[in-house]
């Protein structure tokens, strides 16, 4: 019964046609009965079980070697596993998981075999064959013992007494050598894969510590190398994060850039009320860093070429000698943007206002200035409402020069002014310029077709003077003079 739900199910099940999900019942019940499983299905269906109920027929072996059709599934327990490895977020475990299965299922097969060999020898006629009992149970278990042994090569077995039990102990010894240390080797490659797949995501700290070790660094130093790379692991940060979703299309890797990181994106009060276009467009450009215990962010006076989200961790803004704490940033806030933005008046220029420190291991978001500035000119709405967070910090800083930025703001207007009147004076231009370059157009072509009139009256007054000439010289020739005779020919005298 449940070979046959199945091979109904597989019959309406999907497929992927150029990428789309084919549903419709017709065509996936048409490719079903044309593919290669079909025919498996069927034979795995039969009820060959009936065939136990003929004459002579004993029930051991004779049920399970009647059932051995549903081995023709198989094929189907394989596909499961896959899509199952494919699905799950822990394949190395489900590996693992997968051969320990397929371990369990060739002992319990070899077990089997060797109970159907007993009770075809006889249970209990020797010590090698399973013993006589009442309980299948104890039946089972002392077979499954009994091929671990075999499978196991532990040796601890009853010695063969008859020639089947010399070729069934051989066959198994030679199963347990070749299939069981393949199943193995797979295992250690699993958590070999398992341990490169963990270092492919994590650095590793072993050849930095050999480096320092190599020129001499202390120790103190060391200790906070290795205690990074702990908080990374712990953590679960992953550096090189990008690298991983490189090889993603675009908009694809955007999507999965959004679902991992526009949540922490939106707890920065700077983007509660920006678009969502805006936040897709920061999400790519975005690079997450991690900062250790007492090292600087920034420093005051430096140039600024990026600005910082607070995505977890606490950042101190100290003063110059690096000790008091002046304000403590949280998770959610930002800085560095003054140094990005152009805003009038500020007369720190491009450089930091102040010296950051990450109290903890602090995570962040940084943004470079030039991927600001491709986000800032598509969206200029985001642009102001930045402009004007800069502006009020610097009031509150009092960095900013008012009378600076009247005076940028007047030159700013007096240049716009200027530049309008240029694009009118321009407009005007480009009128003058195209009125006179239909005139000259106008002119060409009279004078074409001016030039095209006199040709043809040229060519008339030759082909008349050519007719003319032809009709003078025709009237006007002589005629041939007759041919005149000679004198008569004197015949002789006389």
């Amino acid at each position: 019964m449940p070979c046959s739900a199945t091979a109904a199910l597989a019959a309406h099940s999907g497929f992927l046609e150029d990428g789309i999900l084919v549903r419709d019942v017709s065509r996936t019940r048409q490719r079903y009965l044309g593919s290669w499983t079909f025919p498996w299905d069927v034979m795995a269906v039969l009820p060959t079980e009936l065939l136990c109920l003929l004459p002579g027929v004993p029930r051991v072996p004779g049920v399970p070697a009647a059932r051995a059709n549903r081995c023709l599934r198989l094929p189907r327990l394989f596909e499961a596993f896959d899509r199952c490895e494919t699905r799950t977020g822990w394949p190395n475990v489900f590996r693992v998981a997968k051969l320990m299965l397929y371990l369990l299922l060739g002992i319990h097969w070899h077990g089997c075999l060797y109970f159907a060999l007993s009770a075809h020898l006889g249970l209990g006629v020797d010590p090698w064959v399973c013993p006589s009992s009442a309980r299948p149970l104890r039946h089972y278990l002392h077979s499954f013992y009994f091929s671990t042994l075999v499978l196991a090569t532990v040796g601890d077995t009853p010695a063969p007494q008859r020639e089947e039990e010399f070729l069934f102990l051989t066959a198994g010894f030679l199963l347990a050598v070749l299939g069981f240390a393949t199943i193995t080797g797979s295992i250690s490659t699993v958590i070999v894969n398992l341990s490169s797949a963990t270092a492919a995501f994590y650095p590793d700290a072993g050849p930095v510590r050999r480096y320092l070790r190599a020129w001499g660094v202390g120790g103190r130093l060391a200790g906070r190398v290795v205690r990074w790379h702990q908080h990374l692991r712990a953590q679960r940060k992953l550096p090189a994060e990008w690298e991983v979703l490189q090889h993603l299309p675009r908009g694809l890797r955007a999507e999965v850039a959004a679902s991992v990181h526009l949540e922490a994106l939106r707890r920065v009060g700077l983007f509660r009320s920006w678009e969502h276009g805006v936040l897709r467009q920061l999400v790519l450009r975005l690079r997450p860093q991690v900062f250790g215990p007492g090292e600087f962010v920034c420093r005051r006076g430096d140039v600024g070429r990026e600005m910082y989200f607070i995505r977890e961790g606490r950042l101190a803004v100290v003063a110059e000698d690096g000790v008091t704490q002046l304000a403590v940033l949280g998770e959610g806030l930002y800085f560095g943007e003054i140094s990005l933005i152009n805003i009038k008046g500020n007369t720190a220029g491009n450089r930091r206002t102040a010296n950051i420190l990450s109290i903890g291991y602090s995570d962040l978001f940084c943004l470079g200035k030039e991927d600001l500035a491709e986000v800032l000119a598509e969206f200029p709405s985001a642009r102001a409402a930045m402009e004007a967070k800069g502006r009020e910090l610097l009031l509150r800083m009092g960095q900013l020069d008012t009378g600076a930025e009247a005076a940028a703001l007047a030159a700013e207007a007096e240049a716009q002014r200027r530049l309008q009147g240029l694009e009118v004076a321009l407009e005007g231009l480009q009128t003058r310029a195209a009125r006179l370059l239909a005139q000259l157009e106008a002119s060409a072509l009279r004078m074409a077709l001016r030039v095209q009139r006199l040709e043809g009256r040229l060519r008339r007054q030759r082909r008349d003077r050519a007719v003319r000439t032809d009709g003078a010289a025709g009237t006007a020739s002589p005629q041939r003079p007759a041919r005149t005779q000679g004198p008569p020919r004197v015949q002789g005298s006389t």
